[in-house]
């Protein structure tokens, strides 16, 4: 199977080829195994689609160009995917002015980035990329356990096969100790010269960090190890917190929060009653129903409905009567049957 995309500048034109990503992308995860969630089409939102195949869990940001994402919205992706046990993926067309090579992974603020096409190689293929991209050109990551070994057997010194392929002995002495990348160009040296494969496949859903210096690369990284937002005073969520629970507050996602303890994972809405409110529980019942979680809304005055799909809403005035984190999963659970009646 093979994507082809049109290069295209006009604003119009790739808001249609975003249009056309998302449905390749959603297209190649199903054929791929994926339970695929419905599309986040309410802004802002930090990802597009959930997709969940077995105990794999994707966030997906779809972008026509992936150096649109910026440091807010990778880091909730991040935050997000981990409080839910998964990964998060940034899909896209082109960087700066050329078009992603497929079988390359690319990285924004420590998100994984790549091509349809690569996905459909990773996930449908079993075909992993080898390659990762950065400034200054394309790069693998060796596996110094087998290059060492291989120049033992020949009984080669680490100076006799640095200048053998144009490098300093201690660059050699990194590849084997600390598994450094090293460019495509070296790679293919090493791998000729002792006739094995020492180029280590990438996991895109658990990128390994790069071993190059920061300054070398001079990737898009986050600018500091920043810790996850903070609970609002006086907000509905710090009542939830009280109950027992660890909430992640989201800025840029269908839902106000993610709410986890040991036995739950809710995902957490909080609104006025509107018409707004169902069409975002529609979607928060997808999401959960990808993400094994469960759904609750909760209105911040009256609320003429008990539950939208698998989403239970309930008034504020409801939540302040629950003691704990059991009586809230209770009350999720009874009202979830009442509404199958």
């Amino acid at each position: 199977m093979s994507y082809i995309y049109i290069d295209v500048q006009t604003e119009s034109a790739i808001a249609m080829t975003k249009e056309i990503l998302i449905h390749q992308i959603i297209d190649v995860l199903s054929h791929a195994g994926f339970v695929v969630s419905e599309r986040c089409n309410i802004r802002p939102r930090s990802f597009d689609i959930a997709a969940r195949k077995g105990e794999d869990l994707l966030l997906c940001k779809v972008l026509f160009n992936i150096d649109g994402l910026n440091e807010s919205t990778a880091r909730e992706m991040k935050y997000l995917a981990e409080f839910l046990g998964g990964s998060a993926i940034v899909v896209g067309a082109k960087t700066r002015n050329q078009m992603l090579e497929d079988s390359v992974v690319y990285m924004r603020y420590d998100i994984t980035a790549l091509s349809v096409q690569t996905l459909y190689d990773y996930f449908v293929e079993d075909l992993p990329p080898l390659v990762a991209a950065a400034p200054g050109g394309l790069y693998v990551s060796i596996d110094g356990d087998v290059l060492k070994e291989a120049r033992t057997k020949e009984a080669m010194s680490l100076g006799t096969l640095a200048s053998k392929v144009g490098v300093s002995r201690r660059t050699i002495s990194k590849y084997e100790e600390e598994g450094m990348d090293a460019s495509i160009d070296v790679a293919l040296q090493l791998e000729e010269i002792f006739g094995i494969e020492l180029a280590k496949p990438v996991d895109i859903l658990n990128p390994p960090e790069n071993k190059r210096s920061r300054k070398e690369l001079g990737a898009q990284k986050p600018d500091s190890e920043e810790p996850r937002p903070s609970l609002p005073e006086d907000s509905v969520l710090n009542l939830i917190s009280v109950l027992g629970y660890e909430v992640l507050p989201a800025f840029q996602a269908p839902f106000k929060a993610i709410s986890k303890d040991e036995s739950s994972v809710i995902l957490t809405g909080v609104s006025e009653y509107n018409t707004t409110v169902v069409k975002r529980a529609r979607l928060m019942s997808s999401l959960s129903e990808v993400t094994k979680s469960q759904s609750v809304f909760i209105i911040t005055g009256h609320c003429k409905l008990k539950s939208v799909e698998s989403t239970v809403l309930l008034e504020k005035n409801e939540l302040r009567k629950m003691s704990d984190s059991e009586d809230l999963l209770t009350f999720i659970e009874e009202r979830k049957e009442r509404s199958k009646e």
